[in-house]
């Protein structure tokens, strides 16, 4: 293995790499991230578990699965919007509850969460085959609010439980009937249902929430404080002191534009026929003096180094 490392020949096998860090370390470090979060302090009015059940969580965006839920990422409401796919790695012959709750969007109570998604009874981790006793609604964080938190969590079950009193309307839209607390149905359901995992994702107001408020909750669309306006920039100068001048000019042009750029370049990288090799050592720059000027240089740097604008390359 020396040998073969010394040689730049030695593979990796991430997936197991991975597997085993989830098994040793990867619970800690989500009870960690969940405390700095506050998903404890105010889901479980303080109480915590170890999250031993890694879940695999994955939304749909135009026929693909590209927006994984991590902890603590960013995904928009529009990204949320259908139903995720979760899987996970049960015991055999075991029963599972799965919950998406939003402890930081209620109107009226700020002590009380939205639940976005109930089911129970799932066997064996086949989420389709569970019973639904709240149908999906993606996220609807109001303008002005900032980021909501959106936490699943994964109960394992003593056995198969009667519902019935958590049962809601099929496509239910009332925020009433939605209103919830993870700490009072794990009271309900005490010694019956043990929390085994934990994943979460931020979510910030964008342009299909109002069609959310408007047509499926049927209500009007409420706004707390404002939208802060963009970064301001002064005026442009002729020769604006130290600095350079690609960064500088950057600053006043269109983000979608830069983004545009970016995507052209990455576009350009990656083939569909073929996988996309990465230099043999992508962090050095040699800059050749006297050939090009020392902002180029500067610039191929930063997409070698994958920094700013060019941190989405592959």
């Amino acid at each position: 293995m020396e040998r073969d490392a010394r040689l730049q020949k030695l593979e990796i096998p991430l997936d197991e790499v991975n597997e085993l860090w989830m098994q040793e370390n990867g619970p800690k470090h989500v009870k960690k991230l969940a405390e700095h979060y506050g998903i404890f302090k105010d889901i479980f009015n303080g109480g915590f578990f170890l999250p031993v059940v890694p879940l695999d969580i994955n939304y749909e965006y135009e026929g693909e699965f590209v927006n994984p839920v991590y902890r603590g990422n960013r995904i928009s409401p529009f990204e949320a919007h259908k139903q995720p796919e979760v899987s996970f790695d049960p015991a055999e012959g075991s029963l599972w509850t799965l919950i998406l709750t939003n402890p930081d969007g209620h109107l009226q109570d700020n002590e009380s969460e939205y639940l976005h998604w109930l089911i129970g009874n799932i066997p064996e981790g086949d989420v389709s085959k569970g019973d639904v006793l709240c149908d999906y609604l993606q996220p609807f964080p109001a303008r002005g609010t900032g980021f909501h938190r959106f936490v699943f969590v994964l109960m394992q079950q003593d056995g198969r439980l009667d519902f019935s009193g958590q049962q809601r309307s099929p496509q239910c839209h009332s925020l009433e009937e939605r209103t919830f607390k993870t700490a009072d149905f794990l009271s309900q359901h005490q010694g019956h249902l043990t929390p085994k995992g934990l994943s979460f994702f931020q979510s910030e107001y964008d342009d299909s929430v109002r069609d959310i408020f408007h047509k499926t909750l049927d209500m009007r669309e409420p706004s707390f404080e404002y939208a802060h306006p963009p970064f301001y920039h002064p005026p442009q100068e002729a020769y604006p002191y130290k600095q350079p001048f690609d960064r500088y000019f950057d600053r006043y042009r269109d983000k979608k534009d830069l983004a545009e750029e970016v995507m052209k370049m990455k576009m350009a990288m990656i083939s569909p026929f073929t996988a996309y090799e990465r230099p043999k050592y992508p962090l050095i720059h040699r800059a050749v003096k006297g050939t090009r000027a020392t902002w180029i240089n500067r610039r191929e740097e930063k997409m070698h180094r994958r920094l700013e604008q060019f941190k989405d390359l592959p």
